[in-house]
């Protein structure tokens, strides 16, 4: 069975490298064109692209999915399936082209977090729990027949790095498993409910969803900083600066300030008040500086108490 592998980032990769180290017949890869980046404007390729040029894959980069000279280079490949792992939403000339299909590997369990961020928007919302479903691409964005999932579990201080690396694990065994179910024939699709309301879904994140809103429950303050950890980063503004925190800790206790206002004994701890407790920030990086843990920060400022 030749197997077509479209993706593009690091999450990617592990499924890339799980596919080609069980076997498969990797066709081809498509992934990201090369663009710039960094202060040099150095030319940067993609982490699967990386990947694919040590394994000797045949590499395509469309810009637009619907060129027609791509879609004859794809056709040229005349691959049995398409993987897709962290990429582009697909025009049907592309996901319809193979005749076993076009499967997806997505970072929920489906039909919850459909969308661009599902693993973001787990922790910013507090999940106890998350995982990776494997399904057929249709028209409408996440929602195909449901192939395999595997449930993976949230701890209280995992950031969104966390879960991440915990996903892109699960998510290379699950594909194999599901790339081999459709080798055999030994499947089954589940389609996926109606939405009635109850779905909880994963939109892009905007600069405007990451600033802190200091009069939020502490909890939840707590679970969008987690939730934006690494990237893109939940902010506030100390001394008309941008600040973002990467981990904090939680206080519940009557603040008895204003929500925003902070404390600090300028040596080993900073904390903002929120309606119900203290954010204690731990690691941060002020507008034009590096990130740093507090009390570097602190040695490096001075806060009015």
């Amino acid at each position: 069975m030749k197997i077509i592998f479209m993706g593009t980032p690091d999450f990617a990769v592990a499924s890339l490298k799980a596919l080609t180290e069980e076997g498969f017949d990797i066709a081809g890869v498509i992934t990201a064109p090369d663009k710039p980046a960094g202060r040099g404007q150095k030319i940067n390729e993609s982490a699967v692209k990386k990947y694919a040029l040590e394994q000797g894959f045949k590499i395509l980069q469309p810009v637009k999915l619907k060129d027609p000279q791509f879609l004859d280079e794809l056709r040229a490949l005349n691959a049995d399936l398409q993987v897709i792992v962290a990429f582009r939403m697909l025009p049907e000339a592309v996901w319809n082209m193979p005749s076993r299909g076009t499967i997806n590997l997505h970072a929920s369990l489906l039909p919850q977090y459909r969308g661009a961020a599902p693993i973001n928007r787990a922790i910013m919302n507090g999940e106890k729990e998350s995982g990776v479903t494997t399904f057929f691409l249709k028209q409408e964005i996440d929602t195909g027949d449901i192939l395999f999932s595997e449930k993976v579990e949230i701890n209280d201080d995992d950031t969104a790095g966390d879960l991440h690396d915990k996903l892109m694990k699960a998510g290379a065994k699950l594909l194999v498993k599901t790339v081999r179910a459709i080798e055999h024939n030994e499947y089954r699709e589940i389609p996926q409910p109606a939405d009635t309301g109850d779905l909880k879904s994963a939109p892009k994140i905007y600069k405007e969803d990451c600033e802190i809103d200091w009069s939020q429950p502490v909890e939840k303050v707590y679970n969008l900083i987690r939730g934006l950890s690494p990237h893109p980063g939940a902010f506030t503004f100390l001394q008309g600066r941008s600040l973002k925190i990467f981990h904090s800790e939680m206080e519940r206790a009557d603040p008895g300030t204003q929500p925003g206002s902070y404390l600090t004994d300028n040596k080993k701890y900073l904390k903002f008040a929120c309606r119900d407790g203290f954010i204690s920030v731990k690691e941060i990086q002020m507008e034009g500086k590096k990130r740093m843990n507090v009390e570097d920060f602190l040695r490096g400022i001075n806060l009015e108490r």
